[in-house]
């Protein structure tokens, strides 16, 4: 079973005019964040627009990623779907493809009890046993919230190692901790403020779509938390939080992946519909990475 560890970055999918994948800056973008530090590469999470792309966009991304990364870090599939069937398929396909973890999201749109979201895990994690599972929490996207309970449970099933609460709840964050210290599993913060402090309560790391935009400082939270220079690591904690203001203007996808266009790396827009940033947010935006430039942070 792989490890939980360190910052995962939900690599952006480049994108070229016409919205087909470009492979090209794939590749580019995982060199740059893998010789930034980075601890795991992510494709088609959230910010890699996953919820957009078609089965065989995934697979081609997937497929990219893991021929470019060439074992140098873990590579983490975003396989979660609205149906169970689905949900494995898509499991099965990312195995084939050589993944080393799989990230199964909530189901969405239609409202889940805790029993079926159990059994929905439960189920999908048998059809693959030797694939390890992180569960993956963001109820504001998927309307779907699994509740730490529900989580301590599902983290008795083997192959389930771990969850990413991107809930931006610390209570609930929290929970997840708690209720699964002692077992072989692993709590990674969705939410790029509070990484340290997910850290400091025991979680192995996080999945940080800033890490796009500034992979060094993300990965020198951990870096820093993890050799026990907790200023260096708040420091660098502290320094997102201009970026995550411009969350304001629009999609956070959107903002971070115009961010990335912004730093001069062609990775397009997002697809649309959810591609659009009014001139004040571009122009806050580009302020936040000058600035953030003159601070060392790209």
């Amino acid at each position: 079973m792989a490890e939980l560890k360190g910052i995962v970055v939900p690599i952006v999918t480049p994108m070229n005019e016409d919205e087909s994948i470009n492979t090209e800056e794939l590749r580019r973008q995982v060199d740059r964040q893998i010789e930034a530090g980075i601890h795991g590469i992510f494709p088609f999470g959230t910010n890699g627009e996953g919820y957009i792309l078609s089965f065989s966009e995934k697979k081609l991304v997937l497929k990219t990623v893991i021929d470019q990364v060439n074992g140098r870090v873990p590579v983490y599939a975003g396989t979660g779907c609205i149906s169970t069937k689905e949900t494995i398929e898509q499991c099965k396909m990312a195995v084939d493809c050589g993944a080393d973890i799989l990230s199964v999201i909530t189901p969405s749109f239609a409202k889940a009890s805790q029993h079926e979201l159990y059994v929905h895990y439960k189920t999908v994690a048998e059809a693959v046993p030797d694939a390890p599972i992180v569960l993956y929490n963001i109820p504001a996207r998927t309307g779907n919230a699994l509740a730490p309970e529900t989580v301590a449970e599902l983290a008795k099933i083997d192959n389930i190692i771990g969850a990413k609460d991107s809930s931006g709840d610390w209570d609930n964050l929290s929970a997840y901790i708690e209720l699964t210290k002692g077992m072989d599993f692993g709590v990674l913060s969705g939410n790029d403020s509070l990484i340290l402090k997910a850290l400091k309560a025991g979680a192995k790391g996080a999945i940080a779509g800033c890490a796009n935009v500034y992979p060094k400082n993300m990965v020198g939270i951990y870096e820093n938390w993890a050799k026990g220079d907790l200023d260096a690591a708040q420091k660098c904690q502290d320094a997102v939080a201009p970026l995550r203001a411009c969350f304001k203007y629009g999609n956070p996808n959107t903002v971070v992946k115009c961010a990335v266009n912004l730093l001069g790396y062609p990775v397009g827009k997002c697809r649309a519909p959810f591609n659009y940033l009014p001139d004040e947010g571009i122009a806050e935006l580009q302020k936040t990475l000058d600035d953030d430039k003159a601070k060392g942070m790209c």
